[in-house]
């Protein structure tokens, strides 16, 4: 959790008015029992009403001034500790942004989520309590002990004996409570792992008829969750009935041998009273410290959750000094390429080697598995090669920054991805200042003029989150007017044009050739209607190139891509 403290370097100044603030308050409380003593040793016993109301008055002011600065402490705490977690969730989403997917995958996207709110909300709130407890609660120990030993030295002695058992009962009920903190943490990304995937996954849930399932599951996560906290609270619901009785066991005591030593002429009714309050303020501030107990063991398992999100070294950074790329052309050379993800027994993809030029189109065609998006994703820099090279304009990919080698690049993934706003604003995604009349040409040449037209409101229709709200053929349609918008030297059509039925499919990539005529095209694809006029068709087979040349090339000289071809076409359409 220390290593955190340094996001607090912004508010060192706030957090030194609150320093100075909550002494001045501390002063305050040590000093009102001394007057209270006055009034009664001196004021009462003299009947001198002067003097009592003088001294009264002197004690509303100084617990005025006291209120004052407990009220301004506690307002520039809150504002340093509020201003603490937004400069760590910053941090954090800035940090996560910069992953490969690699990390995401090792971390897992539920529990980035659970450290980013919830883990940072309870560092966030026992910063709030170190500020306003932990700082004020040891200078009232150790004021509060000076000035009881100032009144009666020998009756202090019964702190000797009660301090040790309330630090005894605070340590041993922080060691059972810690672990259950740490585990309570994990239970809730487990929580928001099952609760993410029964909100995204509600179709396939209810097409499936397998609600009565999934509320099992969450009922499970959940129980498991609420056990723990119930644990936790068990044993930290022990802490205040054994503080309190700590505390009345000692007011008896004082009040017992105090009265022996008035009884004895040592000490008067005054002074017992104010040695009463000084102990009662002690006691009190460790009870503030032990109350940190509470908050503090589940902030040190989330703050160190939080420091292992921080730690993770992203496997892609930018060079230190990057190339700059002058040939603005989008050629993409593979050289002997191989990857392999982390933990796999054997690559992703091995030994590929091709070139593409601008103005010509790379279909790569192969089964499920076989490396397809893998290879795509190789080009965008998503994951880093593990052998081998991939060249963009002469240039290595991993010399390239990763905005400037992005910028080239038109994407439209595998799996389409919208956002919550309107059909322009998804579009304006691709390119922020394109202009009305490029979008609409993006989207008539995506074949998704026509139904934008249909809709209500048109280009300023709502799209609800992930896109639920419109079939997947438009989604797709959309992604590809995202991707052409941009002008890109090179696109990435990763299985795009799975959901479109066959005419679309058709125009669409009628439309397409002159749109895209000057750039670098690859086409992931499983339909051999949409690869069969491409330039280049690269056949992957486990990875390896089974195959690479134009589709009547392929026909008679890949065995893997006349599979392919016979499986779908029939011998009419073939010839």
């Amino acid at each position: 959790m220390i290593k955190l403290f340094k996001f607090l370097k912004p508010f060192r100044f706030i957090i030194i008015i609150v320093l100075a603030l909550t002494f001045l308050h501390t002063i305050s409380q040590l000093y009102l029992p001394t007057l209270l003593s006055d009034i009664v040793d001196t004021g009462i016993v003299n009947g001198d009403t002067g003097y009592i109301l003088r001294l009264g008055g002197l004690m509303l002011l100084v617990a005025a001034a006291g209120t004052v600065c407990t009220v301004a402490a506690s307002y520039l705490s809150s504002k340093a500790a509020v201003g603490f977690g937004r400069d760590i969730r910053s941090k954090l989403f800035s940090h996560i942004e910069g992953f490969s997917l690699n990390e995401f995958d090792r971390v897992g996207t539920a529990s980035l989520i659970t450290r980013t709110t919830n883990d940072v909300t309870q560092v966030q709130n026992v910063i709030i309590m170190i500020l306003r407890i932990m700082i004020s609660a040891p200078m009232m120990c150790v004021g509060g002990i000076i000035m009881a030993v100032s009144k009666d030295a020998k009756l202090t002695l019964l702190l000797v004996v009660v301090i040790p058992v309330l630090a005894v009962v605070i340590l041993a009920i922080a060691r059972k409570g810690i672990p259950l903190f740490r585990t309570m943490q994990k239970k809730l990304d487990k929580l928001n792992l099952v609760l993410r995937e029964n909100l995204t996954g509600v179709r396939v849930i209810r097409a499936f008829n397998r609600t009565e399932h999934e509320n099992r599951r969450f009922e499970n996560a959940n129980r498991d969750l609420t056990d723990t906290a119930i644990k936790v609270n068990k044993i930290l619901a022990l802490m205040m009935p054994l503080m309190m009785l700590l505390f009345n066991l000692t007011s008896i005591a004082v009040i017992w041998f105090g009265s022996i030593r008035i009884d004895n002429g040592n000490m008067q009714v005054g002074d017992l009273m104010a040695f009463l309050q000084y102990v009662m303020q002690i006691m009190f501030s460790i009870l503030m410290v032990s109350m940190m107990f509470v908050i503090l063991p589940r902030a040190s398992a989330s703050s160190a959750r939080i420091n292992e999100v921080l730690d993770i070294e992203p496997e892609i950074n930018d060079p230190e000094e990057p190339v700059k790329i002058f040939n603005r052309s989008g050629f993409v050379e593979f050289r002997e390429v191989c990857f392999s993800y982390s933990g796999a027994e054997q690559p992703a993809v091995q030994d590929i080697t091709f070139n593409a030029a601008p103005g010509e189109i790379t279909a790569i065609i192969g089964g499920t598995g076989s490396g397809k998006t893998t290879m795509v994703n190789l080009i965008s820099r998503f994951y880093d090669v593990t052998a081998g090279s991939v060249i963009v304009d002469g240039i290595d990919v991993r010399d390239i920054a990763q905005e400037e080698l992005r910028a080239k690049i038109g994407f439209v993934p595998q799996q389409s991805l919208l956002f919550t706003g309107t059909i322009e604003d998804n579009i304006k995604y691709g390119k922020e200042d394109a202009s009305d009349e490029q979008i609409r040409h993006a989207a008539e040449v995506a074949q998704a003029g026509e139904f934008i037209s249909n809709m209500e409101d048109g280009y300023n229709s709502i799209i609800s989150q992930g896109g639920t709200n419109i079939s997947g053929g438009q989604k797709q349609r959309l992604s590809i007017a995202r991707a052409l918008v941009r002008k890109p030297e090179i696109y990435i059509f990763d299985d795009s044009f799975s959901a479109l039925d066959f005419k679309t499919d058709a125009r669409l990539r009628s439309a397409l050739k002159k749109e895209i005529k000057d750039s670098t095209v690859f086409i992931v694809a499983q339909r051999v209607s949409t690869v069969m006029d491409a330039d280049r068709i690269i056949v992957l087979d486990d990875g390896k190139i089974a195959g690479m040349g134009r589709h009547r090339e392929l026909l008679d000289s890949c065995e893997v891509y006349r599979e392919i071809v016979y499986s779908q076409l029939s011998e009419e359409e073939i010839a």
